[in-house]
């Protein structure tokens, strides 16, 4: 098997992370990888916002979790999050955005770092309060949240599952 398979086969969300910072250097590749996306009719009407600061992660969380009605709402404290945005009225969007994540959480596997995928954003990024710390980081009042990646290296008591397989596939020759 090649490496690219072996990335996409043993990548699992993680819901436990360590406290270790993820460098830089490793950020941008990720980042990099996530710019690799495809995008539909090639518009890349997205814009990422990386956040390392746990200040700000928790205030988002906090504000996040309010919107959703839910105590303690901490996406699983990441060290770093990377909230993929894009255009409100780009119909291929959410789309496009969902492929850029794809890219981040296998790009962050073949680094070592965990992620999972933090999909409530979408139905409350207009929340006035959410909206408020959105507008902090520079996301564009123009564009939805529709997911955020949550990374950070795993602890080491996070459980490997293996993946169950549900559908169907039809080969047609």
């Amino acid at each position: 098997m090649n490496e690219i398979m072996k990335n996409i086969l043993t990548r699992r969300s993680t819901r436990k992370f360590t406290e270790e910072q993820i460098s830089k250097d490793i950020l941008k590749d990720i980042v990099d990888a996530a710019l690799h996306a495809p995008s539909g009719m090639g518009k890349q009407s997205w814009t990422f916002t990386v956040v390392t600061n746990k200040e700000v992660i928790s205030r988002l969380c906090e504000v996040v979790g309010a919107a959703l009605g839910r105590e303690n709402y901490n996406m699983y404290k990441p060290t770093a999050l990377i909230i993929p945005s894009n255009l409100r009225e780009n119909p291929l969007g959410r789309d496009d955005n969902a492929c850029a994540l794809e890219n981040i959480f296998l790009a962050a596997h073949s680094y070592g770092v965990g992620s999972v995928w933090i999909n409530q954003v979408g139905a409350v990024c207009d929340d006035g309060n959410v909206r408020a710390v959105l507008d902090e980081l520079g996301i564009p009042s123009d564009h939805v949240v529709y997911g955020i990646a949550a990374l950070g290296y795993a602890a080491p008591d996070t459980p490997y599952k293996e993946r169950t397989y549900a559908g169907e596939v039809r080969y047609i020759d």
